[in-house]
């Protein structure tokens, strides 16, 4: 016993350590947010003391245009994940659960996907958009992130893993295919849903490179772009506490969006049942 209790102290102490050492850039960003330009160009050890300001945070709030970025990501971020979790929970039932030709070979094209990285195809993405005329609109924004071979592997696993038995109860009820689908199998794959949605939102929400090629106008800038343009040349020296603020505004969403969902994940990531 005393060398169980021994070892879960130990355990416990280095889990903290560990805790400590990940939190200390976020509150040294967070420090530095909270401290005058001026006083960081002097000396970094100003960070240690008072006085703090939010006037790094005000900067960027009399920003004109800040509202409307923020309204721009949510509305690519939200109709992002959207579109995936419905895009992918309907190729996952079908992966998994009907028969139809060349259902393998569809499949292994899918997952050749994951292997492509984003990069290879931006030049024709940006061609194929300028054709369509589809660059600074939202649909330009968020049709290029409903291509997600993650979230269609991620459900079509999590369905399989969903016993056959409840289709076939179903069936013997003259259930038709969409409402085994939608009453049945959909409600037992929220955590795989929860955890799908709230890695697209971030992914999206934090995205530079694809809305800085499509979104060249201000009023389309996401929040990521937006801030980046706000930033004068020699912001890494000269606007330390302003840069760090940005970092904290644009984080600060997806921290509590994590905050609230955060359930969803350690049940999906465990394989438990939602309660």
């Amino acid at each position: 016993m005393v060398g169980r209790s021994t070892g879960d102290r130990v355990i416990l102490a280095l889990t903290i350590a560990m805790a400590v050492v990940m939190m200390a850039p976020l509150v040294w960003v967070v420090a530095l947010s909270l401290k005058d330009n001026k006083e960081l160009m002097a000396s970094m050890n100003a960070v240690f003391h008072a006085p703090y300001t939010l006037q790094n945070y005000l900067n960027i709030l009399t920003t004109s245009s800040v509202f409307r970025w923020i309204l721009n990501s949510l509305i690519v971020s939200g109709g992002v994940t959207l579109g995936t979790l419905v895009l992918c929970s309907l190729a996952g039932y079908g992966f998994a659960r009907l028969n139809f030709p060349f259902r393998n070979v569809l499949f292994v094209i899918v997952l050749i996907g994951l292997a492509i990285p984003e990069q290879a195809v931006l030049i024709a993405r940006h061609q194929l958009f300028s054709w369509l005329k589809l660059h600074n609109t939202y649909p330009g924004l968020i049709l290029p992130w409903l291509s997600a071979p993650f979230g269609v592997f991620l459900m079509t696993q999590y369905f399989r893993a969903i016993p056959k038995e409840l289709d076939e109860a179903a069936l013997l009820d003259n259930a038709s295919r969409f409402k085994i689908f939608w009453k049945v199998l959909l409600p037992l794959t929220v955590p795989a849903q929860a955890t799908l949605g709230i890695f697209t939102f971030l992914s999206v929400w934090n995205d530079y490179f694809w809305p800085l090629i499509s979104g060249t106008k201000k009023e389309m800038y996401t929040l990521t772009v937006g801030i980046a343009s706000t930033q004068t040349n020699f912001a890494q020296s000269e606007g330390l506490g302003f840069l760090m603020s940005q970092a904290v505004f644009a984080s600060a969403p997806i921290l509590i969006l994590y905050l609230f969902f955060q359930k969803y994940i350690v049940t999906a990531v465990s394989g438990a049942a939602v309660r």
